[in-house]
């Protein structure tokens, strides 16, 4: 029998579990952020007037998993949209259903908040989350392009 994954909001006294995710996250994509960002990140999850979040994802009482998210605005509905930002699940829990469980989270999330659809980005080598996506949402067919300033 496997272990349950409880998802649930990551608590503001929880950032010792959370970071070495978030890291570990950046890390795979080959991201480096400076500590004020994460700090103000860490802050933003935590105040009611940010429309950012974080779910985490815990088996038998450790947090393996993460996953942000945040609501926007549409011209294309009259709810917003949720967008999944980041998703990470540790190695060693992978396969566990994490991370369906966390994307579930957030769609769960999503519903309750009235909005009409929640979409996130992934390179087109990371076959092994595309595997997990692809059973469970539809591939947009959209490539992203970015100005960066």
């Amino acid at each position: 029998m496997t272990d349950q994954v409880l998802i649930r909001p990551i608590g503001e006294d929880e950032r010792v579990a959370w970071e070495p995710l978030w890291i570990a996250y950046l890390e795979f994509y080959k991201a480096k952020l400076p500590q004020e960002t994460r700090d103000v990140t860490w802050r933003r999850f935590h105040d009611p007037s940010e429309p950012i979040f974080a779910l985490g994802a815990y088996i038998n009482g450790r947090m393996v998993g993460i996953a942000h998210y945040m609501f926007h605005r549409s011209a294309w509905t009259l709810g917003d949209y949720c967008y999944l930002q980041d998703l990470y699940v540790d190695e060693t829990v992978r396969g566990s259903g994490a991370g369906r469980a966390l994307i579930e989270g957030v769609c769960d999330q999503a519903k309750a908040s009235g909005a009409s659809r929640v979409h996130w980005l992934t390179q087109p080598g990371n076959s092994p989350a595309r595997i997990l996506y692809d059973k469970i949402a539809e591939d947009s067919g959209f490539m992203q392009y970015r100005v960066i300033f």
